[in-house]
């Protein structure tokens, strides 16, 4: 993962999760710049929020974590996104994602345009591209020599194979997980063959340098310079799984940027997914302490 400016920028949805125990500041480009700047990276995030109380809480809650906000938008018509998160006997997570709402509504302007180009890294998921106007303004921002890293976030109804691909095309890296990376075979019509073999038809077919697929409890493989590499994850207390997939990847992304080798990258996410998934919320207070007893256990 050769990145050659230090700026990150994350795009996409910042919202508030709605859980059983309670509101907790989610999305996953938000959770993303959260983890990377408590790893002490330079990471902002850019949305939209609405001109409303939630709005205002969800930036209050970026400049208390120190999170640079001057890209987040402010939309008079459309509100502050809220997601209604379920969790089955497991503590597994489901959502329901109401629209539309200020981040289906993200423009492009010289400012974002300048941070854009400024950026070695650009993370966006998908879910953000479901309405026009936002995808729009993504496709356009991907339209430089920065490094690009999608995070797919299949949730219907918005899995479109259209939009995917669209944004697929333009990605280096691409982090999904073993359910989505199914998903993707069955629109090529590929059946049967194993999860390693399908991770190396995905990275040629989409002709990507990297791909990351997570396996929830399980795990985690990684596709780099042609070598798979695997983890078979770390077993904690888990509270919820919100933000887990999220903090994984800015682990990933941290491990990389500390020149570590691949191997130590994946155990580094896959104990900094771990951490979160052992807290409520996406968005714990950092503590590197307790990841590093994480990898050690």
């Amino acid at each position: 993962m050769n990145i050659t400016k230090k700026e990150i920028l994350c795009f996409g949805e910042v919202l508030w999760d709605r859980l059983p125990s309670g509101a907790k500041p989610g999305g996953a480009p938000m959770n993303v710049a959260l983890h990377l700047n408590a790893i002490g990276l330079d990471a902002a995030i850019a949305s939209s929020v609405g001109d409303d109380e939630a709005g205002q809480q969800l930036i209050d809650f970026l400049r208390n974590a120190k999170v640079d906000t001057s890209l987040v938008q402010t939309d008079k018509k459309l509100p502050t996104s809220e997601v209604l998160v379920h969790l089955d006997k497991n503590n597994n997570a489901s959502y329901e994602i109401c629209e539309p709402v200020a981040w289906d509504n993200i423009q492009l302007n010289d400012d974002l345009s300048k941070k854009a180009k400024n950026s070695g890294l650009i993370i966006y998921g998908s879910l953000a591209s479901r309405n026009k106007t936002t995808r729009e303004t993504l496709l356009n921002l991907l339209d430089n020599d920065a490094l690009k890293l999608i995070d797919v976030n299949l949730r219907q109804p918005y899995d479109k194979q259209e939009v995917l691909e669209q944004l697929l095309a333009k990605s280096d890296i691409v982090k999904l997980n073993d359910d989505e990376l199914r998903t993707f075979a069955g629109w090529n019509g590929i059946k049967s063959e194993t999860e390693k073999e399908l991770i190396k038809w995905f990275v040629q077919h989409y002709k990507v340098e990297m791909l990351c697929v997570t396996r929830g409890e399980k795990g985690a493989a990684m596709f780099y310079e042609n070598k798979l590499y695997e983890h078979p994850g770390f077993k904690v207390n888990a509270v919820d799984t919100v933000g887990a997939g999220d903090a994984f990847l800015a682990g990933l992304v941290a491990a990389f940027l500390q020149n570590k080798p691949a191997s130590n990258a994946l155990t580094f996410a896959c104990a900094t997914g771990a951490f979160v998934a052992s807290k409520a919320g996406a968005t714990p207070e950092y503590d590197m302490n307790e990841i590093t007893a994480i990898m050690t256990q």
